[in-house]
């Protein structure tokens, strides 16, 4: 437990250091990539293969294709806003994948790599992109998701009886959804009721676009774990101690940063001014 909590805080702060500590871009920048190029190693130790030996060399080649295409993402918006909407649609195809695992699992072949370097490269764009626009709004994001994912544990362990899709995380219930959605309308009622100086139409429209992030990184944790069970591996990684890999800390990152980010865009080409 100490090593976990160790490990957590100097995640957090390195961070909110990147985040707040200067206004250059570059300590973020680098971040993102790290986290591309990691991440990106991890997720092809996820994928199918020979004899299920993984090549370490391969695996790195990997990760620094995921890197590179996740740093030209980073100075051509057009092509994040491309890698957003490749992203977004692969979300909701994976929606039916969830649910008809393990009858159906035929996701699970060598196109995964594909979409993996999609996903990645569109999630740390995405984050990337929030935080040029304000690192509030980055903590806003990140806050949707931890208090989805802490409402969701502290009330599903009290009160979980149905469970949300049992053959891919048998821990998740409904009732913990719900307990994550409360907590989520909690911090989204403070800041539109503090900070935010909008029509009641706009606040309409932002309110969907939280609740769409939170269920979107409940979808995303739901699908690394599956990614993980039909690999037969536990843990994406060991880089972090007591946490797993990255992409275990980001799996729910990897589907909410992009359907935030492409709808604080939208909201923006309406004319709504976050």
């Amino acid at each position: 437990m100490l090593e976990r909590i160790i490990t957590a805080l100097v995640l957090v702060a390195v961070v909110l250091s990147c985040m707040f500590a200067t206004t250059s871009q570059y300590p973020m920048l680098v971040l993102m990539i790290i986290a591309a190029g990691v991440a990106g190693y991890e997720w092809f130790k996820l994928m199918p293969h020979r004899a299920n030996h993984v090549n370490k060399i391969k695996a790195g080649c990997f990760g620094f294709v995921t890197a590179l295409l996740s740093g030209c993402a980073l100075y051509f918006s057009d092509l994040a806003l491309l890698l957003w909407s490749a992203s977004i649609l692969t979300w909701i195809f994976s929606i039916y994948w969830v649910k008809a695992y393990p009858e159906y699992d035929g996701w699970y072949n060598t196109s995964l790599s594909m979409i993996g370097i999609v996903l990645i490269s569109a999630a740390v764009t995405a984050i990337f992109e929030v935080w040029g626009s304000s690192p509030w709004w980055l903590m806003y994001l990140f806050l949707l998701v931890w208090g989805a994912d802490s409402g969701a544990y502290f009330v599903g362990r009290k009160l979980g009886k149905h469970k949300l899709a049992p053959n891919v995380s048998p821990n998740k219930s409904i009732e913990g959804l719900v307990g994550g959605i409360v907590t989520v309308a909690i911090v989204i009622i403070i800041v539109q009721s503090i900070y935010l100086h909008l029509t009641f139409t706009q606040h309409i429209i932002f309110l969907i676009l939280s609740i769409v992030t939170v269920f979107s990184s409940v979808l995303g944790d739901l699908f690394e774990s599956m990614i993980k069970r039909r690999a037969g591996i536990k843990d994406s990684g060991r880089i972090l101690p007591g946490h797993g890999g990255v992409l275990d800390r980001i799996d729910s990152l990897l589907a909410a940063a992009p359907f935030f980010a492409a709808g604080m865009y939208v909201l923006k080409l309406i004319g709504v001014d976050l």
